[in-house]
């Protein structure tokens, strides 16, 4: 086996451009976008705007949270 001995030359990680985001062009939704998430064993729902409903075992009941902030926000 040859020992490699010369270093390849490549160029600067700044001079390579990074991945884009395809959200970063996307307008802000003008309302509320909600959904559920687990997390263990409990939902929550959750709002593009940043807002978290409180954590549930119930999804049902989540959902309820995400469609009253929805009609409420």
């Amino acid at each position: 086996m040859d020992p490699h001995t010369k270093a390849t030359q490549i160029a600067p990680f700044t001079a390579v451009p990074g991945p884009r985001h395809p959200a970063a062009d996307a307008q802000p939704p003008t309302g509320h976008t909600t959904s559920t998430a687990e997390r263990g064993s409990f939902c929550l729902a959750v709002c593009s705007c940043g807002w978290t409903g409180p954590a549930r075992r119930s999804r049902d009941l989540a959902r309820k949270d995400a469609t009253r902030h929805g009609t409420e926000g």
